[in-house]
């Protein structure tokens, strides 16, 4: 009964939603590579995801000057990785400092096509008890956003290289954002990311050795299977399916996906919690258990809250302000 309550108020709140647009399908080589030298578009990406793979703490690695500007609570700086757009490259955040922070700050990264007031209240919540945090938009969000969207289709979307580069982008930036962080004299540092932002600070929790502990809202395994089993992203499928199978886009994605890159905590543990959602029809539960096999195949410490909800429902009351301790308290014991 409780599964199809849920699955019903999941699709029923996906409904409100009516400016999604199936956008046409596009490799998107030139967000990838220099210079597409008119080879199969496959094997281009393939190959790109292959080397990352490889070597994905250079893929991630950050490099130049942030250039931040404060102005109030509102923080900006450069994006390490440019996309091209001036709106997109100028990285918007909002820092709520703890009185008494004693070096404890978190990135807070929100879920995709997040309003610019989301979070505030669990931002807020931590600087309470002690903990500073810094929320930080995502690429083609809020401020970032550029003119002509309505909603971050370039975010996540059918164009392959684009999303690629998106979410790399917004690896980048994290990792950028701590280091703001730490320029402010903070030294315990933490990441809290919900739905794709935790997909983007598990990566940057993965491949940076400074944050102590994190928080992981809505976990999956595998980038393209989000898209492809998710019913939040069925428009973006569509596009897609004509052109690759989802073993192919497995391939592509990779180097956004968490499951490649669980074995790191084998030589860098840190303390972190996931929560996940029984009836999440978004981030589907079946995928949420291949990340926690890979956890058990490689016999590390799992730290593991389920909530008898689904995506959208984890927003609202109870499961909001259960989220919202298990955050809290979590980041005070182990920052």
């Amino acid at each position: 009964m409780l599964r199809r309550l849920m699955h019903y108020y999941e699709r029923a709140e996906l409904a409100r939603t009516t400016n999604r647009r199936v956008r046409p399908f596009d490799w998107g080589l030139e967000w990838v590579v220099d210079h597409p030298n008119g080879a199969d578009p496959l094997v281009v990406l393939e190959q790109v995801a292959q080397q990352a793979l490889a070597d994905s703490d250079s893929f991630y690695a950050v490099t130049g000057p942030l250039e931040p500007q404060v102005e109030g609570d509102n923080v900006t700086f450069q994006s390490p990785l440019r996309s091209g757009d001036p709106f997109n490259d100028r990285v918007a955040a909002r820092f709520f400092p703890a009185r008494e922070a004693r070096g404890r700050a978190v990135v807070l990264l929100p879920h995709w096509n997040s309003q610019p007031t989301s979070y505030v209240a669990l931002c807020r919540a931590l600087a309470r008890f002690g903990v500073s945090a810094l929320r930080v938009s995502l690429p083609y969000h809020d401020a970032r956003m550029p003119p002509d969207l309505e909603r971050a289709d370039h975010m996540v979307s059918s164009n392959v290289g684009r999303t690629l580069h998106a979410v790399r982008q917004a690896v980048l930036d994290t990792r950028a954002a701590l280091t703001w962080l730490e320029q402010q004299g903070y030294d315990r540092l933490g990441i809290v990311g919900t739905s794709i932002g935790s997909c983007i600070g598990y990566l940057a929790f993965l491949h940076d050795p400074r944050p102590k502990a994190a928080v992981f809202t809505h976990v999956s395994s595998f980038f393209a299977d989000v898209i492809w089993h998710g019913i939040t992203t069925a428009h973006v499928r569509e596009s897609i399916e004509d052109r690759l199978d989802l073993d192919a886009l497995r391939r592509v994605w990779a180097p956004i996906s968490p499951n490649h890159f669980v074995h790191k905590l084998r030589d860098r543990y840190r303390p972190h919690r996931m929560i996940s959602a029984r009836y999440d029809l978004t981030f589907p539960w079946e995928l949420s258990q291949k990340v926690f096999d890979e956890y058990r195949r490689l016999a590390l410490p799992l730290d593991h809250v389920v909530l008898p909800c689904g995506h959208y429902s984890s927003g609202k009351l109870p499961f909001s302000w259960t989220i919202g301790y298990n955050v809290v308290s979590y980041l005070v014991r182990h920052l």
